[in-house]
């Protein structure tokens, strides 16, 4: 595997996939894995969906793609269905979670412009993640990712996370902010979920200083913490949202959603996509919607994260090796107390696919389409697996 004709950016693990169902993966040789984040929250309704799968398949029969320059009759279905479970006014749609928190950026810049700020700046987080083009990467709030790729896009004001403090003297001192970009829930920074008057706040200073308020739900979307959008649950509605990840449950697919001011910046030639919104990729958010709204998963989504939170809690909460547990709905964080990057290795000899974000938080993300039995399965699988790591760590020698 280490001699394959591919670019070495990715750390992969030993391990080739052939085929999914529902929440396991099986490799070339047979052997099952039980998969925790799902491609980190694509797979949202498991892997293999036969609707999704459906969808497809019968839409590569009739036309795979049109160009832009014409209409789309399942682009204006999509468009008109994500914004009506988004309450926003108008869509437009690329292939990846980058590509449309791009659109916000340049949607935010030109609003700017318009409103005469020749060098408009959009306020972003410490510790956020947005995507890796020069522009979302610099939006990024790591300077990890962001190393060898400098000079970074210039426009970006840097604030911490759940701090609104930090934002009003952000306002008072900088007048060439346009916007605030955010994550209701950090995923890549560990699972963080801020005071819950954080974003009801941020929309506050965004509407009184005439600044539009976007919100990245490319990993908090699509019914993943118990409500379409998490900002619903915030009681808020933005400026601009953005979806990707599970919008297509693995099909590259992501939107940009506007409202109001904001949905009539853009205009012929403004922007665009060669591939965003194809036939192909509208089939499978659709039938994702189908499945979504007729399985009642946004509420199965709250129901089985509480289980799951709560068994985690039961088994592993006053351990000595256990910081945090955290989540909304299927969005789940372990944070350990001590770096635990050796537990990804450990967990897939067992059979166990696990992600580890910030070094320390086992970031869950498992399919909406559980049973109780298998999110007690599935948890009963990770609070073994910690404790085994837990169990291990202390039996190291020390230097």
């Amino acid at each position: 595997m280490a001699n394959q004709p591919l670019l070495n950016t990715y750390g992969r693990l030993p391990v080739v996939f052939e085929h999914g169902r529902g929440m396991w993966l099986y490799d070339t040789e047979g052997q099952r894995y039980l998969d925790t984040f799902t491609g980190i929250a694509v797979s949202g309704l498991g892997h293999s969906h036969p609707g999704v799968a459906h969808a497809i398949s019968h839409q590569a029969e009739r036309l795979t793609h049109c160009s832009n320059l014409f209409h789309c009759k399942l682009q204006q279905e999509l468009a008109r269905r994500v914004c009506d479970q988004a309450d926003m006014d108008g869509a437009f749609f690329a292939n990846s979670g980058a590509e449309v928190n791009e659109t916000a950026i340049k949607l935010a810049r030109h609003y700017g412009h318009q409103r005469g700020i020749t060098n408009p700046s959009i306020i972003v987080m410490e510790n956020a993640f947005h995507g890796r083009t020069l522009a979302t990467l610099t939006a990024t709030g790591n300077q990890r990712v962001q190393a060898g790729f400098e000079p970074l896009v210039s426009g970006f004001v840097r604030a911490p996370f759940d701090d609104l403090k930090a934002v009003e003297a952000i306002a008072e001192a900088n007048p060439n902010v346009v916007a605030v970009m955010v994550e209701p829930i950090q995923g890549e920074g560990g699972v963080a979920i801020p005071d819950p008057d954080y974003l009801p706040g941020l929309r506050r200073i965004c509407s009184r200083n005439n600044w539009l308020l976007l919100l990245d739900e490319v990993q908090t979307g699509n019914a993943r913490t118990g409500t379409y959008l998490a900002s619903q649950q915030a009681g808020i509605i933005p400026d601009v949202v953005t979806l990707a990840k599970g919008f297509g449950n693995g099909y590259p697919i992501g939107a940009c959603l506007a409202r109001g001011k904001a949905a009539e910046v853009l205009g012929p030639g403004s922007h665009g996509s060669t591939f965003g919104g194809n036939p192909l990729g509208c089939a499978a958010a659709l039938a994702v919607l189908d499945a979504t709204e007729q399985g009642g998963l946004t509420e199965r989504a709250q129901v089985l994260g509480d289980r799951m939170i709560n068994r985690f809690r039961e088994h592993l909460e006053g351990a000595e090796y256990i910081h945090a547990i955290r989540g909304h709905g299927l969005m789940l964080g372990i944070e350990l107390t001590e770096p635990c990057s050796e537990l990804v290795l450990l967990a897939k000899v067992q059979g166990i696919l696990l992600n580890i974000t910030r070094e320390r938080v086992i970031r869950l993300l498992p399919p909406l389409t559980m049973t109780d039995d298998e999110a007690d399965y599935m948890a009963d699988q990770i609070i073994r697996i910690i404790k085994l790591y837990a169990a291990d760590d202390r039996d190291r020698p020390r230097q």
